[in-house]
């Protein structure tokens, strides 16, 4: 049984001529492997997304949901983020 599956694809002609040159400065072998490796990372991106989205932003969610006295406005962000920038200067 084939682990693999034929697809026909069209791309833009700046994408595809990068994916062209990408082969023939020898970073990769064929076409395809440019390819899959841009699709690696693409899956790669969306796991630490939702990685990001379980570990972080749920949790905030949760505990602003248990305790919304802990919620600031978006003047009072407004007003750190001018202090900090401040500081910095």
């Amino acid at each position: 049984m084939r682990t693999t599956q034929q697809l026909s694809i069209t791309l833009p002609n700046d994408i595809a001529n990068m994916v062209k040159t990408k082969v023939s400065v020898g970073e990769y072998a064929s076409e395809s492997e440019v390819i899959r490796d841009g699709l690696r990372v693409l899956l790669a991106r969306d796991r630490a997304v939702e990685t990001w989205l379980n570990n972080q932003v749920g949790l905030a969610y949760d505990a602003l949901k248990a305790d919304p006295s802990r919620a600031v406005t978006p003047d009072q962000v407004r007003a750190r983020l001018a202090a900090e920038h401040a500081k910095a200067q």
